[in-house]
């Protein structure tokens, strides 16, 4: 007979406040990363920074994620689910904090630092859904996936009335997020009271060339991985684009903000859909039908329909995380494979996502028009559609 999840065996109070904590977690994972980016020019004028660096704040959280997110498992069979998910909302908080302090030094210290906090907050959800959600695994990865794609919307709307309206200047605009930090780590800690240590029959090591030499490892990785890249090249330059169609600055702003906006909705409708049928390669070709059409409408030299594009886009990329995220627990046995696994498949996306917003500035300009880095974004879309009907048939990583 299975063992039952702690979900299954806590009281009610204990699972609203297990609910509550991942809520918390899984906001606070993006609000540092997106509050960055319309504070970018205050920042430039204030450091003196190039653009080349400030890039850094974006790309070296990245990287970090590239990095760490692998070695995740590694954490957790010493200090468990529980511990790992509190050691990084403390790392963030300190991370954020550090940011606030005057000099590049701590700015970039700081970025580095929350960078490695979310890596392991980024592995880690999929494997507590796994774990004391095996039952309800669809409506739970929406709650988190959608939670990380409000607290980016959050942030990046409200970073720059933060800094100018309330007086707080960019670098308190940046370490107001450490208070919500703070707040998801208080929330947690009940949860070290039930830390369990995975049981694992084999090496870190073994475990790696394991899923290193499995073909639907690599699908779901690779399909998560070309979700990262082509989501990261939209966030970065959809407002580029539409103000060469001829939008407004403030205009094609609202754009990116509608595609967000749908994102999350793609995030809360397709985990759940995906949960309820054996076979997700339905899903698979409805998402990137989408993200076809909307690409095709990007492609056109007026800006037609704009906002159509840019929802089924948003809707198609937020979908497309959703699924991602949902194979990783579909796919797995244990919460232990499910953490090896979201290392894996995390490590390669960011990696990717790290490099796709410079290949796609430089296809741009290389040719000077928009055709050929969205034509990329095509070849993107084949890529993870053949990936995606791999990591979508029902089958498990063994």
């Amino acid at each position: 007979m299975a063992a039952s999840s702690p979900f299954e065996q806590n009281s009610t109070a204990k699972n609203i406040l297990l609910i509550a904590g991942i809520v918390l977690i899984a906001v606070n994972l993006r609000p540092a990363l997106a509050g960055v980016g319309p504070l970018i020019s205050t920042i430039r004028e204030t450091t003196g920074l190039s653009n080349t660096l400030l890039g850094l704040l974006t790309t070296l959280p990245l990287l970090a994620f590239g990095v760490l997110s692998t070695l995740t498992p590694l954490f957790t069979r010493k200090l468990g689910i529980e511990g790992t998910l509190a050691l990084a909302m403390g790392l963030l908080s300190g991370g954020i904090l550090l940011r606030v302090i005057p000099g590049n030094l701590p700015l970039f210290g700081g970025t580095l630092l929350l960078g490695i906090a979310i890596a392991f907050g980024n592995v880690l959800l999929p494997s507590l859904v796994k774990r004391d959600f095996p039952n309800h695994t669809g409506i739970m990865t929406s709650v988190y996936s959608s939670m990380l794609g409000i607290g980016a919307t959050l942030a990046a709307g409200i970073s720059v009335p933060l800094a100018q309206d309330w007086g707080l200047g960019w670098r308190w605009s940046l370490g107001a997020w450490a208070f919500l930090a703070i707040l998801a780590l208080i929330i947690w800690l009940p949860q070290l009271k039930n830390l369990t240590l995975p049981k694992h029959d084999r090496s870190f090591i073994q475990a790696m060339k394991d899923l290193g030499g499995n073909t639907l490892a690599w699908q779901v990785a690779l399909f998560m991985g070309l979700q990262s890249l082509a989501f990261y090249v939209i966030l970065a330059w959809l407002p580029e684009i539409l103000q060469d169609r001829g939008l407004n600055a403030n205009t094609a702003g609202w754009m990116l903000s509608l595609s967000q906006g749908m994102g999350v909705v793609g995030t809360i409708l397709i985990p759940v859909w995906a949960e309820k049928i054996s076979d997700q390669r339905i899903l698979v070709w409805v998402l990137m039908i989408c993200e076809a059409v909307s690409l095709g409408g990007l492609m056109l030299p007026d800006a037609f329909l704009v906002s159509v594009w840019a929802s089924l886009i948003g809707l198609a990329l937020g979908g497309s995380f959703g699924l991602a995220l949902l194979f990783i627990v579909l796919r797995t046995q244990d919460s232990e494979t499910a953490t090896e696994l979201s290392g894996m498949a995390q490590s390669i996306g960011y990696l990717l996502a790290a490099v796709g917003p410079t290949l796609f500035g430089a296809l741009h300009d290389l040719t000077h028009a928009w055709f050929v880095p969205l034509l990329f974004l095509f070849v993107i879309l084949i890529a993870k559609l053949i990936f995606g009907l791999g990591a979508g048939r029902p089958q498990e990583v063994r």
